[in-house]
This record gives C-alpha cells, sequence and structure tokens, in this order.
C-alpha cells in the first residue's frame, strides 16, 4: 500500500520499520480520523472544492469505516504506516479521484493532532466520571464510618486520635484537587487544530472556525505554527493532571496495604479484589493497591519521557514528537483503570471496628491530656512538658466523645461530609 508522501523511492525496510509507531495506537484512532475527515470534507464543500455528490460519497464511505471499525473489520497493519494512510487509501480504493481529494488543505501534522485531541477529550470525560465515582464510594464510607476511630499516624508511628472517616474523607478531597487539574487540562486540550496543516497554514482562506464548531470543540486553535509547537505540551499538562491523580491512588494504596496486614487489622480487602499464593494456601494478598501504587512510577515515567521528548524542539514538526501519542494513550488507559480497580477496592472494602477501638492506646491522648491543662491556665509548653511526664498515668477516654470535640472545620467532630457531597455533585455536573 502506498505511503501519503511516496514519490517513486523506497526507503529501507529497515528504516521503515524503526520509524514506524505502533500501529495498535492508531487503531484506537480510526473513528476520530473518520470523524474529522467528515469535518473537513464538510468545510471542503463549504469553500467550493467538492460538490454535493462529492461530499456524500465521501461522507457516507467514511461513516462506513466507522462500522467496518466497530465490527473488527478495518485492522491496520505495520505496511498501512498510520491511520491517515489507511483511510485515504481506503477512500481512494472505493472513490477514485474523489477519495484524493480528501487531503486538499490539511497535513497529517494536523491530523494527528485533531485526532488525538478528540480521543483526548472522550479518555478524559470518561477518566472524571470515574473519578466522581470513587469519591461517592469513599463519602459511603465516610459517612458509615464518620465516628469510627482509630489511630492517626506521623513518621510511621502513633500521633493522635483519628478516625475512619478523617481518613477516607481525606482522600475525597484530595481527587477533587485532582479532578480541577484534569478539568484544566481538558480546556488546554479542547482547542480544534484543524486546518494549521503543517505548522505554517495553507493558501486558502479555509473555515477553521466551522470545522472546529463541527467537531465540539470549545475554540480553534489560534496560531497555525503554535498548533504543531503545542504537541506535546498539551500532552504534557493531561499527564501531570493524571499523575496527580495516581499519587492520590498510591497513597490510598500504601494505606490499604498497611492497614490490612495482621498486625494492624484495621481493615479487610474484599473477596473480589484479593488474590492468593500458589504455596500458601492461607494467603489474601493485596495485589490490586501494590499494581497501582506500581503504576504510579509508570504514569510518571510517561510524564517524564514526553516532557523529555519536547523541551528543546525547534518549532515546527520534528519526529522526536512521535512518542507523545503513544505514552498519552497508555497513561490515560492505565490511570482510568486504576481509577476503577481503586473504587472496586473501597466498595468492598470491611472496616474491624473492634481492633481498630483496641488499638487507640493511651498516648494517643498525650496531646488532649496537655490541651486540658492549658484549659486551667497552665501554659502550654509547660503544659507539654508535664503530660510527657505523665504519660503512663494517661487513660483512653471516651473515644466517639474525643472525636466530636475536634468539631472545628474539617476536625473528626465537623468533616463537613454533605459539603462534600455537594461538592462531588457540583464538580460532577460541570464534567
Amino acid at each position: 500500500m502506498n505511503k501519503l508522501w511516496y514519490k517513486g523511492k523506497d526507503v529501507l525496510k529497515e528504516v521503515e520499520d524503526y520509524l514506524a509507531s505502533d500501529i495498535s495506537f492508531d487503531q484506537a484512532l480510526v473513528r476520530y480520523e473518520c470523524i474529522a475527515s467528515i469535518a473537513h470534507a464538510k468545510m471542503l464543500d463549504k469553500i467550493g472544492i467538492l460538490n454535493k455528490n462529492e461530499l456524500d460519497r465521501l461522507v457516507k464511505c467514511l461513516n462506513e469505516i466507522i462500522e467496518l471499525d466497530k465490527k473488527g473489520r478495518f485492522i491496520l497493519t505495520k505496511s498501512d504506516e498510520d491511520v491517515h494512510t489507511k483511510v485515504e487509501n481506503y477512500l481512494t480504493e472505493k472513490l477514485g479521484d474523489t477519495g484524493k481529494k480528501i487531503h486538499t488543505y490539511r497535513s497529517r501534522n494536523d491530523q494527528v493532532l485533531v485526532d488525538t485531541r478528540l480521543y483526548n477529550k472522550d479518555k478524559l470525560n470518561e477518566l472524571m466520571d470515574e473519578v466522581v465515582c470513587l469519591c461517592k464510594s469513599l463519602l459511603d464510607l465516610s459517612k458509615k464510618h464518620e465516628f469510627t476511630a482509630m489511630p492517626g499516624y506521623t513518621h510511621r508511628q502513633k500521633a493522635m486520635l483519628s478516625s475512619i472517616g478523617l481518613w477516607s474523607s481525606a482522600f475525597i478531597e484530595s481527587l477533587l484537587d485532582d479532578l480541577r487539574l484534569v478539568k484544566t487540562s481538558y480546556k488546554l486540550n479542547d482547542q480544534c487544530p484543524l486546518g494549521s496543516a503543517a505548522s505554517y497554514g495553507v493558501p486558502k482562506n479555509i473555515d477553521r472556525e466551522y470545522t472546529a464548531k463541527l467537531l465540539g470543540f470549545e475554540k480553534v486553535q489560534n496560531n497555525s505554527l503554535y498548533c504543531q509547537n503545542s504537541r506535546g505540551k498539551i500532552e504534557a499538562a493531561i499527564l501531570s493532571a493524571l499523575s496527580q491523580v495516581m499519587i492520590t491512588l498510591g497513597r490510598i494504596s500504601a494505606d490499604l496495604i498497611l492497614f490490612s496486614t495482621q498486625e494492624f487489622g484495621y481493615f479487610k480487602l474484599g473477596d473480589e479484589v484479593s488474590t492468593g499464593s500458589s504455596i500458601m494456601p492461607q494467603k489474601r494478598n493485596p495485589d490490586v493497591p501494590e499494581l497501582i501504587k506500581g503504576n504510579v512510577n509508570v504514569v510518571l515515567g510517561y510524564e517524564t519521557i514526553v516532557k523529555n521528548a519536547i523541551k528543546d524542539l525547534p518549532s515546527g514538526y520534528n519526529k522526536e514528537t512521535q512518542v507523545v501519542k503513544e505514552h498519552t494513550m497508555k497513561a490515560l488507559d492505565l490511570t482510568i483503570d486504576s481509577v476503577k480497580m481503586m473504587n472496586l477496592c473501597i466498595s468492598t472494602l470491611k472496616v474491624n471496628e473492634e481492633i481498630c477501638k483496641k488499638a487507640c492506646t493511651p498516648e494517643l491522648f498525650a496531646a488532649d491530656y496537655a490541651y486540658s491543662l492549658v484549659e486551667k491556665g497552665i501554659p502550654f509548653r509547660e503544659a507539654y512538658k508535664k503530660a510527657a511526664k505523665e504519660i503512663d498515668k494517661i487513660k483512653v477516654p471516651d473515644l466517639v466523645d474525643v472525636l466530636k470535640k475536634r468539631n472545628h472545620i474539617g476536625g473528626t467532630g465537623n468533616l463537613g461530609l454533605d459539603r462534600l457531597g455537594k461538592g462531588i455533585e457540583e464538580i460532577s455536573g460541570k464534567l
């Protein structure tokens, strides 16, 4: 099959293989390539390059490709080079000269940009929906165990009294912050580069606003050179947001793994997410949160790869940006899957309230004891020293009473779970 750039001379097969990207990632872009091509064809009809009959035939054929792709019958191979070549060659084979007109006033440079922007939009919307679902599961856990006491830790040592409600709702707020970053990256991505061609525009007053509107973009990305220069820059912003989501998941995972050990026993992961050992019958392994922790590093790695690939490029298209598409697509899929898996962990999590309660030993209340002395008029630093000397005299008070006394904003007695619920609904409504 001819390459779109073929001019009578072939490159070496080894060179062709080295330059080719993993075609499986282009396979995921078939529908977006066709959608963008339909919009481009309608614009060409609008400015008089295509007639109505030609437009109808192109649209019909492009929709045919979309249906074939849905059925797994439009398969790309390495010889196709990329999705753009495969689709254009199909149109030419089916429609002859009409198919050859589709590439008028566009380049593979703006084609790959518009395809990946459309793909990113769908994936980011999917991610945001999944994060909202996870937030709701954490909120359910927070409400159910709002006043279930557990030790709070600093330096991996017991520090002060905490609660399951405080623990789980902390991650809701973290994820809501992450969602704001994801939405910002979505907004950056929501610019239509189609019509910028190979970075320098085309010698025709094409209607870029028309294609942007047809494709559902918020606006046209204005400067034709910046369209290409932003390849990787916008993906880096997306990857940065994905990294924050993954970091939050990693911290939840670390706690789930630790607190579900026999030594702690605060949590029990559901059977649905617990695996076993091939040799030890008793094992219930936290493989899911462990792999999520591992995949945090993978996504951070993808972010680093993309940023390093673009950090010192000259203006215009450069082959280095080929790595951007693959690693962004992999990061999006991996982050979405990780959020889904974490939601399964949280929604099936069991809390052992009795063990949590027994773990709330007297030293957790040393600071509370010091504060009780302050209320009697003793300066805090003196109260601190007195409490330090009398640790062994401290008794465990009523746990729920202590939790409820921390009734300042964000304390265990005033978590603001209703506000968090409204926050989840509000951000969900704006997705």
